[in-house]
């Protein structure tokens, strides 16, 4: 019985783990050992973990939530005018303030504000909607600008302003329109108004007179072609009734609609000014060139050379037959062919 037990006290010895042997000597015993590791264990579970890309994310979006924002609004500009930065005074205060941040997101709170270029944009687009024809620009005479848009092209059937514009044409050769419009008040002084009974008893002295500056208004051919001229429009009054008939006669009281879309194909002159200026040549008329012709035809209305893209292009074709003054009789009507065919075969 004794030999037996003594196996079992060396079997129990046996299974007992021996001592690590280090270089300070067999001082370190098992029970230190594992109380070592799991020391470390404790602390490796008590650091903190690293966040995953997946719970930063989570955590922003309750951040941005939390304060009444969006994520869009806080990182563009786009959402300047949504509805819901503006929506209640409190979730505004918040925005403005500068101190309320996501302190573990690092987002920060943006104020948002409108951008007033926004709003001259909308303006200028409305201002180039309205499109004038290409000779009119951003640097023309604002008088200019204000003859194209208003005067220019428009049909006119009374006798003393067509007098007026057939003498402006004729001042074309020597003055340009921006320069002859600044001294419209001075030409219609000087011209008692443009009446052609009056202008017709001109003299030589008080043709002499009509001067600006110590300067003649124009050369002394031009001065003496626009008394003589007044003089023969006044038998033109008697033999048609009017100048106006006169003229109308010639496109048959119906205003002529060109569609040119770019400036360079208005032309100067047209085979119908051609006609007019022979046959006022024919009459004793003076400086009544199928240019000056044609661009009195352009001013009076009896053409309308707008641009097809000029918003007064539309506004000028007025139909003639309903504002004609008095109805185109036969007669008249066999005594504008028979003078467009002489002419023409001329």
């Amino acid at each position: 019985m004794s030999g037996s037990v003594k196996l079992q006290s060396s079997a129990k010895r046996v299974s007992q783990q021996r001592a690590i042997l280090v270089p300070t000597g067999n001082r370190i015993t098992v029970s230190e050992e594992s109380r070592r590791k799991s020391e470390i264990l404790k602390k490796a579970q008590q650091r903190p973990k690293k966040p995953a890309v997946k719970d930063v994310v989570s955590e922003m979006q309750k951040a941005v939530v939390k304060h009444n924002l969006s994520v869009d609004s806080s990182c563009s500009l786009d959402s300047n005018f949504s509805s819901s930065s503006f929506s209640s005074s409190g979730s505004s205060a918040k925005v403005a303030s500068p101190r309320r941040t996501v302190k573990h997101t690092g987002l920060r709170a943006v104020k948002i504000v409108p951008d007033a270029s926004q709003f001259d944009e909308i303006s200028l687009k409305k201002n180039l909607s309205v499109k004038s024809c290409d000779w009119i620009t951003p640097h023309s005479d604002p008088l200019y600008v204000s003859f194209h848009d208003e005067e220019w092209g428009i049909p006119v059937h009374d006798d003393r302003k067509l007098f007026e514009l057939l003498v402006l044409s004729q001042a074309l050769a020597e003055m340009s329109w921006p320069a002859i419009l600044h001294m419209r008040d001075t030409f219609r002084k000087l011209f008692d108004n443009f009446d052609p009974s009056s202008v017709a008893q001109f003299t030589e002295k008080k043709l002499l007179s009509l001067k600006v500056n110590g300067n003649l208004l124009l050369s002394e051919p031009k001065l003496r072609a626009i008394v003589e001229n007044a003089k023969l429009l006044l038998k033109v009054q008697k033999e048609f009734g009017s100048f106006s008939n006169y003229c109308w006669r010639f496109v048959n009281n119906k205003q002529l609609r060109n569609a040119y879309r770019y400036a360079r194909q208005v032309p100067v002159k047209t085979p119908k000014a051609e006609v007019i200026s022979k046959d006022l040549m024919k009459r004793g008329f003076h400086c009544v060139g199928p240019t000056v012709v044609y661009s009195f035809m352009q001013v009076a209305g009896i053409v309308n050379d707008h641009l097809v893209t000029c918003f007064r292009y539309q506004e000028c074709n007025i139909d003639l037959k309903k504002n004609s003054n008095k109805p185109q009789t036969e007669e008249t009507q066999m005594v504008t062919e028979v003078l467009e065919k002489t002419c023409l075969s001329q």
